[in-house]
Formats: structure tokens, sequence, C-alpha cells
């Protein structure tokens, strides 16, 4: 899975809006369809409260804060996926990203054209869900087609586990629903691992609302909810006029003033990050001292040296072992020194299974 994540939805959703706002960089937003073409890539800061704490703890020369990757993908409409409006280099762009986040569209404006000439949450969640199922029905198909000839020659056990999955895969996304509703079981997510499924991606609902909708879920919002219950997947709401405002103030205390008059704690835009990360299965681990302090990206599950090799590949091959302490005893403790004290600082090998919110150093020889 792509380590990025993929806006999407139908044209004039707000999208362009949106990753421009989050990245702070131009990105072309137009009252019509498919200005768009060739998708925008931004990496983007992930806002982590913990890493300013630490600062306050460990003041360092330099900090550094975790990113991650967003894309901006052109608009898709009904028939993509046979290549209506863009839809053939909307499919190939959007096979690449590990995540989908998808703009609706849930806000009343008559001077913004709709695709579709109504707001339609539901509908336009629907028309983009077929459009990706069916580009994955071929691509099943496929593969089916070839696999089931050879095994009428090659009776191979691969081949006999491999056919019933594509028969039920094959039905279900027929009828609408996603590969990732279907397939949850270990071994059949390695049979498709290869068939890079559109629909087996997670997803991110993101409703585009008005000014007058901040704060509160309106009836199209309450409408993404209800779906995205069914699916398993997470909604974000965001004001894609408003977080371009904020986006555009570079003074720290005025963006913070202007989003307690809205009664906002902080940006739409850093929950919508924090989402995207987390759903990646991103996690993040720290280093401090008086040099830089820094947040790591690493992959849930990594073991010690494979955090190590994050920082360098040096670190990974020769990891001996690594100093560890959560950064939650820093905040309780205070400094380094009252976490050892305290015995909250641990040496850890090489089957240690980092957390996120580690603080770590690693010793190493090459």
């Amino acid at each position: 899975m792509g380590l990025n994540c993929g806006i999407v939805g139908l044209p004039n959703v707000g999208k362009s809006t949106i990753f421009s706002a989050l990245t702070s960089a131009p990105a072309e937003a137009a009252n019509y369809p498919f200005c768009t073409i060739e998708p925008n890539v931004g990496r983007v800061n992930v806002p982590d409260s913990r890493l300013d704490r630490i600062v306050s703890l460990i003041p360092p020369a330099k900090v550094i804060p975790a990113v991650t990757e967003f894309v901006d993908i052109a608009g898709l409409v009904a028939g993509a996926s046979k290549g209506e409006g863009l839809g053939n280099k909307f499919l190939a762009n959007i096979r690449e990203v590990g995540v989908i986040a998808h703009v609706v569209r849930c806000f009343d404006n008559p001077d913004i054209i709709h695709v579709n000439n109504r707001i339609d949450p539901a509908g336009d969640i629907e028309t983009i869900d077929i459009e990706l199922c069916l580009a994955d029905y071929d691509t099943v198909d496929k593969r089916y087609q070839k696999d089931s000839k050879l095994a009428r020659v090659n009776h191979s056990k691969e081949l006999a586990a491999a056919i019933p999955v594509y028969e039920k895969l094959l039905k279900a996304l027929e009828q609408g629903q996603s590969a990732r509703s279907i397939i949850t079981d270990d071994a059949e997510k390695e049979i498709i691992r290869d068939l890079h499924l559109i629909t087996m991606k997670p997803v991110i609902y993101v409703c585009n609302i008005d000014e007058n909708s901040i704060g509160q879920d309106n009836e199209y919002v309450k409408t993404v909810r209800e779906i995205a219950a069914r699916d398993g997947s997470s909604v974000v709401t965001i004001c894609g006029k408003t977080e371009a405002e904020i986006a555009a103030m570079e003074d720290p205390e005025e963006r913070a003033e202007f989003l307690a008059e809205m009664g906002l704690e902080e940006s739409g835009m850093n929950a919508l990050i924090r989402e995207a990360y987390r759903t990646l299965g991103l996690r993040t681990f720290f280093t401090a001292g008086p040099d830089e302090d820094r947040a790591w990206t690493f992959k849930a599950g990594y073991k010690a040296p494979q955090a190590a090799g994050v920082i360098h590949t040096d670190f990974e091959k020769g990891f001996i072992k690594a100093e560890v302490y959560s950064c939650e005893d820093l905040f309780k403790y205070g400094s380094e020194a009252k976490v050892k004290e305290a015995g909250k600082l641990r040496i850890e090998g090489k089957d240690y299974v980092v957390q996120d919110g580690d603080v770590m150093f690693f010793r190493f020889n090459v």
C-alpha cells in the first residue's frame, strides 16, 4: 500500500481548494469540471502537540515534524471505468495511493456548479463507488479468466484456493459492494494482494461544508455519517472556504484568533492530516536532544531495528539496542533525568515492537 492519501471526488466538490489549504501550495481551483488534470502532490507537516511539549522540555537548535503526502486527483464522473471524462487517468492515479480521502459536497451554493446539477451526497458517493467497483470488476475478471484456464490444466492448491475468492469478489463488485467489505480474511487478502484493487483501500469521507455548518452536522453531513458507519469508514468535516482563509494567514497568532472567533480549537485540516496518517497505519517515535527534536514516521508493528532504519540504513544493519521511554513519562516527570530516576527508561533489543509516542536513542555498530 502506498504511504500517501489521494483526494478524490466528483468535479467541483472542493478537492483542489482543500488540497491548497492542506499544503499552502496553489492548486488550480476553478468553477468548471476537470480543472485538475495532472495530479498535484504535496507533503504536509503532521500536527502533533507531543512534539511541541517535547521541545518545551528539551529545547533543541532545530525542530523537525513528521510529514505525510497528499495527492489531488482529477474529478471523476459516471462512466469513468469506461474512459468517460478523465476516467482512465483518474483510475491509474488512484491505484497508486494508500488511502482515499473522498471529498463530498455538503453545502448549498447556486453560484458553484454541481456536475449533476443537484446537491446529493449519497448519490455522489454512489457514483464514485460504482465506478471504482466496475474498474475492480474488470481487474478481477481478467485474472479470473486467466487462472480458470490454468486451473483446468494445472491442479495447484494455490489456484484452487484463489478461484472461489475471485468468484465471490466478482459477485460483490457487480452489486456495487467494495472489495474491503467482502475480503476480510488474511488468507484471502494475500490471494488478491497483487491485484491492487481500488476498493480495498481505506476511505476517509471529507464533508466540505459551508460557514454556517461549522461546529454542527447539517443534513448532508448526517447522510454521509450514516454511509460511513455502514462502510466502517471515518468522517472529517471541513469548511474548504474557511480553511483556505486560515491557510493564507502567515501569523500564528492571527490564525489562533480567527479560529477562536469561529469557535474552533484547531484547523479542520489538522484533523484530516492526523486521520490520514493514522489510516495509513503510520505512527510516530521521537528523538530529542540539544541539536534536534524530531518526529519520525514508522509503520505500526515495526520492531526497533526497522525503526532505527527509518533514520539511516546503517542504524538498522548495526543495531545493538535502543534506549526507550514514553513521551507521556517525559511530560509527567518533566525531564529525561527524572524519567531515568523514576526507572521509566528501558533498554530494548531487536524484538521490541516500537510504540507510538516512544522517545528513542539507538546504539549501533557498523
